[in-house]
């Protein structure tokens, strides 16, 4: 028995007998076993003591290393203090060291103790070894007595003052700790932070910061002057101290600087503006030009924490994405998601944070994360609220062009075994089908098929979702009321049952045979009936006794009885308030007539919204954000001032006069001068490197040798030389330049364009194995159009076995090439274009639309280096036409190709077309046919494709023809979309197939004519949302004679 129990106790009984020194002897009594049980414990760290009171070092060493060990272990060693307290005063350094360690975990705990070495910290802080006067420091603000408070002030004061930046740290840290045991002390304690801030060494600056946010984080004015300083030093300090300073500095930033978010066109073009032009006319000429110039501060913020995204510590590299995020500039921000992305890879409590502050920046800005949206699928290995939280990222980042992929993604989430997950996946569906109309129809047809899933969880969250989503447009789905009807008795889960039961009393008038079947079966099942169920049932009864009071009456007045005597208080409670609300009587008074207006008013719809919307009122990164909910001690980021404060205060007086060096001198200009000019908004990358070796230049000017001054003013002058050589070419250099490289510009010609000027003689017979050369053929469907475009492009070449006949022959057969004005002469001050969509494969890259402008000179001078400048987003991927040179002079005319990669979107492509002189910004929005390529394929293969395309990939609609025969219905459809024709065994039935350009998707198109003028038109691919725009588009064109 005693054995067995010591072995219970600790670490046994046998290693507890050993570090006391004694054997343990069994004992026949049972009160014997317990008190050794006890014993053993009580007289374990009697070795230990007897080591620390020897007068041997090197027992005294081994037993405090073994001390220290049962600290790191995690176990109680307080009642060792005595013995431990002795050894303060010893002159080995390795002893000492490890005391203090000691006497920094339990010196709280034992003050009076600890109290009576205070001498003896006092003058270890006058220790030679910088590590003992650190450890004392750190000892003595552990001991948390108010008597104290002076002499740590004053050993505080001391420390911030050593030569070694270690003690001087020390000393930052136990700032905070007097603070929080007298608050008193706070002015005293600003005076050190202050002495610290301008402190140059890494290893302090993270500390004074940390002690700056406990004690006094609203004394902006301490920072001013060392503000460029931590800005510099920022790379080198340690990983948490980083974090610290960059928090500090985004609100120091927010309280100095003006919003750089009102940068942009939008901007430009706000009446806003113009409105405060004319109060002031001397700020006309550079306000317009330049609406917002960012502060040199600013900018040298953001350039300095842009190296830590590739940190290795992930608070590091969140800090610097939520400073990037309230402080850039938007078009700055997306460089962190490369960052974030990164961070994914890491464990689960880290992917969790970063997921919760991703999900709150893609409400915002979708364009950031678009491009990583497989990463944020889910895998089997997440766990739930992994899961979740990426399932409200793929919500979040949902739009026409990608929710094909999306709905896709989420049709394998709802198969998942996790019930949670599937659950909220529904949800994220219904939510996808109210933010795009395109696919709420589609949406709404997979959640009814969801209703015939095994899954109790599955069908009962459809239930839930498609209720919400049939309030926003009840006229038009009472099919799907009616289903929900017939598979109401195999649905058990309450919530469901509910969710039907208000679905068919709200819009009984619509199922009017059947809202009182489902009355009469929940008549029956009452009793058994959940509380949520039989509330339903009672407000079903009511207002089908006001909608259909002959059927009804006598169930209704059943229903109503039963909830009478019902054990739930609120089911008697609404029994009794419908019985008088809708039964006339005596009593009920006037509210009987107000009974229809009351139970059958129009509900508003619900919004469905994500649970992040309101979460950007807290700072990205904080504990607040995570819980949504303000925590203690956190401190809102301030709105962005009107008017910027003096930027002078950031100043540091230098000893040395900076104007020694030659280059100002001579220029006549002032640091601040020379600051702003360099830190403008046009500034390149050689700008921005010239204008850091002049500051570094300004701060150690004092020291720096003549010989470093005279090669940085030789190398200043070289690059300002080179900068003005190169002024003139950035200002009319196209900004597809860098992508495309450079080639010499092309002269206007009235016969040629460029898109065949570029082509080598090595090249001309390579062009005659185009499809376009190949003569006719007879059947529709395998022909490829030729546009007449092409032919004024082929004029300009010398192909003598091509002529114009044969080309004529494969125009295309359903009439001219729309054309659409790009810019107006008058807009264009003479510079008039227009564009169309040639239909031919894109020669410059397979996923581009191919776009032919025309341009043409209205004005009465010659227009020079025309060429495609800024494009917005900056990521949309644009092949350039070539820089066209001088004009032909009035009325000249010249046509271009270019490539334009839209994504499979019919959003619009923003750019602007440029002269030497002036910028227009202009935009090419195709139609949603332009953005297809015909595709070549027998009727087996059509139907065989059409089969694997079904349910949430099929769209279709009645429409109505005009006309009956095929080659008229040709005609009207390739008017719309660019689809190759297949060849149908059956005379009532056309078809149709294409690929979008951009992915390749399958777009299959048929028509099915069925009583005049009736057809039905069926659409089938995975774009669903481009399905429903060709839907539109053609049932438009077939409506047309």
């Amino acid at each position: 028995l005693m054995s067995s129990g010591a072995l219970y106790n600790d670490q046994g009984g046998a290693e507890a007998a050993v570090e006391a020194g004694q054997e343990s002897t069994p004992t026949s009594s049972n009160t014997g076993a317990a008190f050794r049980l006890f014993s053993a414990d009580f007289k374990k760290n009697e070795d230990l003591k007897e080591m620390l009171e020897s007068s041997k070092e090197s027992l005294k060493l081994e037993a405090m290393k073994r001390v220290v060990g049962l600290i790191a272990k995690g176990k109680n060693a307080s009642e060792l203090f005595p013995a431990v307290v002795k050894n303060v005063a010893s002159k080995n350094i390795e002893l000492k060291k490890l005391v203090y360690v000691y006497l920094v975990r339990y010196a709280e705990e034992q003050q009076d103790l600890a109290l009576l070495s205070i001498s003896t910290f006092q003058r270890a802080l006058k220790d030679p070894n910088q590590l003992i006067r650190a450890s004392a420091l750190r000892v003595l603000s552990s001991i948390r007595v108010p008597i104290i408070v002076p002499i740590m002030m004053l050993a505080i004061k001391e420390a911030a003052a050593d030569l070694s930046p270690y003690v001087r740290k020390t000393s930052a840290h136990a700032i905070q700790k007097l603070y929080s045991l007298d608050p008193e002390q706070k002015e005293q304690l600003i005076e050190v932070i202050e002495k610290l801030l301008k402190d140059k060494s890494t290893l302090v600056a993270g500390s004074v910061v940390m002690a700056f946010e406990e004690v006094c984080p609203d004394r902006i004015d301490l920072i001013h002057k060392n503000y460029r300083k931590l800005c510099n030093l920022l790379v080198d300090v340690e990983e948490w101290g980083q974090v610290v300073i960059i928090s500090m500095l985004t609100r120091y930033a927010r309280t100095q600087f003006t919003s750089p978010w009102k940068e942009g066109v939008e901007f430009d073009e706000n009446n806003e503006k113009a409105f405060y032009d004319s109060d002031s006319e001397e700020k006309k000429g550079p306000t317009e030009s330049k609406p917002y110039i960012m502060d040199p501060d600013h900018r040298l913020l953001l350039r300095n924490t842009k190296p830590l995204l590739q940190s290795r510590n992930t608070a590091v590299v969140m800090s610097v994405a939520q400073l990037y995020w309230h402080l850039a500039p938007k078009h700055e921000v997306s460089i962190v998601t490369k960052s974030l992305v990164r961070l994914l890879r890491s464990h689960r409590e880290v992917q969790y944070i970063v997921l919760q502050n991703i999900a709150t920046m893609s409400i915002q800005r979708k364009g950031m994360f678009e491009p990583y949206m497989k990463s944020f699928y889910v895998r089997s290995t997440d766990s739930t609220h992994i899961k979740t939280l990426k399932l409200e990222i793929l919500t979040n980042l949902a739009n026409e062009a990608n929710i094909s992929t999306i709905l896709r993604e989420f049709q394998t989430y709802v198969k998942s075994q996790d019930k949670a997950f599937a659950a909220a996946t529904i949800q994220a569906i219904g939510r996808c089908a109210t933010n795009i109309t395109e696919v709420t129809d589609t949406c709404l047809n997979g959640l009814v098929l969801l209703l015939s899933n095994r899954d109790e969880t599955v069908v009962a969250e459809s239930v839930v979702v498609i209720k919400k989503l049939l309030q926003t447009q009840p006229t038009q789905h009472s099919d799907i009321i009616k289903h929900m009807a017939k598979l109401f008795d195999n649905i058990t889960v309450p919530m469901a049952r509910a969710s039907i039961l208000w679905l068919i009393g709200e819009y009984c008038e619509r199922v009017p045979k059947i809202a009182p079947d489902v009355l009469r079966k929940m008549a029956k099942t009452f009793t058994a009936e959940e509380d949520i169920v039989k509330l339903q049932t009672v407000n079903l009864a009511a207002k089908l006794y006001l909608t259909n009071s002959k059927q009804t009456k006598l169930l209704t007045q059943y229903i109503l009885n039963l909830g009478k005597y019902d054990q739930n208080y609120d089911i008697r409670d609404r029994t009794r308030f419908i019985r008088q609300l809708i039964v006339p009587s005596e009593k009920s008074g006037a509210l009987n007539k107000y009974a229809r207006r009351i139970l059958l008013a129009p509900k508003p719809a619900p919004v469905l919204e994500s649970s992040f919307k309101d979460r950007d009122r807290f700072q990205l990164g904080t504990l607040s954000h995570s819980l949504n909910i303000k925590a203690s001690g956190y401190q809102e980021l301030c709105d962005w001032p009107a008017v910027a404060p003096d930027q002078s205060v950031r100043n540091v007086e230098v000893i040395e006069p900076i104007v020694v060096n030659p280059f100002w001198k001579h220029s006549g200009l002032s640091l601040d001068q020379v600051a702003v000019s360099t830190y403008s908004s046009s500034e390149s990358e050689e700008e921005s490197s010239d204008e850091e070796s002049t500051k570094s230049s300004g701060h150690t000017g004092g020291s720096s040798s003549d010989s470093e001054k005279s090669s940085s003013e030789s190398e200043s002058q070289q690059k300002k030389k080179k900068r003005t050589k190169k002024a003139p070419q950035k200002k009319t250099k196209p900004a597809a330049a860098d992508r495309y490289g450079e080639v010499p510009p092309v002269r206007w010609s009235r016969s040629a364009s460029f898109l065949f000027l570029v082509a080598v003689k090595s090249k001309e017979v390579s062009l005659l194995d185009l499809d376009d050369f190949s003569p006719a053929p007879t059947n529709p469907a395998q022909s490829v159009a030729l546009s007449p475009s092409l032919l004024s492009d082929l004029e300009g070449l010398s192909l003598s076995n091509v002529s114009s006949a044969a080309v004529q022959v494969s125009a295309p057969s359903f009439g001219p090439v729309k054309s659409y004005e790009l810019l107006h002469h008058m807009t264009g001050k003479g510079l008039s274009a227009k564009y169309h969509f040639p239909r031919q494969p894109c020669l410059y890259q397979p996923s581009m639309v191919s776009v032919q402008l025309s341009l043409t000179n209205n004005s009465d001078h010659c227009l020079e280096e025309i060429h495609i400048g800024d494009r917005t987003p900056a990521s949309l991927n644009i092949h350039c036409f070539n820089t066209i040179g001088e004009s032909g002079g009035p009325e000249a005319s010249v046509t271009v190709s270019m490539g334009i990669d839209f994504s499979d979107s019919t959003q619009a492509a923003n750019f602007q077309l440029c002269t030497k002189e002036d910028r227009f910004n202009v935009s090419i929005q195709p139609a949603v046919g332009e953005l297809l390529m015909p595709s070549s394929m027998t009727e087996q293969d059509f139907c065989k494709e059409q089969g694997k395309l079904l349910g949430m990939n099929e769209t279709s609609a009645t429409v109505t023809a005009t006309s009956a025969s095929s080659q008229n219905i040709n005609k009207q459809v390739l008017s719309v979309a660019n689809v190759g024709v297949v060849s149908s065994s059956q005379s009532n039935v056309s078809r149709f197939a294409g690929r979008t350009v951009s992915s390749g998707a399958l777009v299959l198109v048929s028509l099915e004519l069925r009583e005049s003028p009736t057809a039905l038109l069926t659409i089938n691919t995975e774009k669903s949302v481009m399905a429903s725009m060709l839907l539109r588009d053609l049932k438009q064109a077939l409506a047309q004679p």
